[in-house]
C-alpha cells in the first residue's frame, strides 16, 4: 500500500532529506547552509520528518566483509498457501533473524526474497535450517550466492 505524501513536505524537506539520506552525520549547520534555512528551522523539520516516520533509522553502514561475514546470498522462497495465517510462523522466524537482512513479499515464481548475510556456508545452513527447517508451508527454496556487489544502499529518489 502506498502512503500518501506527508502533507506540507516541501522543497526544504526534500533538499534536507537528500542530503541526510547521503550522509546523515552532515550537521544541522552544514545543512542549514546548503538549503537556505536557519539551523534551528532545519532542526525543527528533521525533528518532524523523525516523528511523522519519513526518517525511520539513523544507521552506520557496515562492511560485512571486513566483519567476517562475506557471503550475500539471495534466497527464493515458494510456500505452499500463501495465507498470513498459514505463512506467520515463518514471517516471525525470518523477522527475528539477525542475518536476514532484507525480506520482500513478491510475485511471480516465488513468494518470499531474503537477502542473507552469513560468514560460511556452514553458517547459511544454520540460518536456512532454522528459518525453513521443518515448515511443511514451505514448497522449496533456492539460493544464490552473490559474486561482487556491484551496488547496495537505501537511497530513495527524491523528485
Amino acid at each position: 500500500m502506498m502512503l500518501p505524501l506527508l502533507p506540507g513536505l516541501d522543497k526544504f524537506d526534500l533538499a534536507i532529506l537528500d542530503l541526510l539520506q547521503r550522509d546523515n552525520t552532515v550537521s544541522q549547520r552544514e545543512i542549514a547552509k546548503t538549503v537556505n534555512l536557519s539551523a534551528p528551522a532545519v532542526q525543527r523539520r528533521i525533528q518532524r520528518l523523525r516523528e511523522s516516520g519519513v526518517i525511520q533509522a539513523e544507521l552506520a553502514i557496515l562492511d560485512a566483509n571486513r566483519l567476517g561475514r562475506p557471503l550475500l546470498l539471495t534466497v527464493s522462497v515458494r510456500v505452499h498457501d500463501e495465507h498470513p495465517q498459514r505463512t506467520e510462523g515463518m514471517r516471525q522466524r525470518i523477522m527475528a533473524e539477525p542475518a536476514v537482512q532484507q525480506c520482500y513479499m513478491i510475485t511471480g515464481e516465488t513468494d518470499f526474497l531474503l537477502m542473507i548475510s552469513a560468514a560460511t556456508m556452514l553458517d547459511f545452513e544454520d540460518i536456512a535450517q532454522r528459518l525453513f527447517g521443518g515448515d511443511d508451508n514451505v514448497l522449496r527454496f533456492q539460493t544464490s550466492v552473490a559474486l561482487r556487489c556491484l551496488k547496495t544502499g537505501s537511497y530513495v529518489p527524491l523528485a
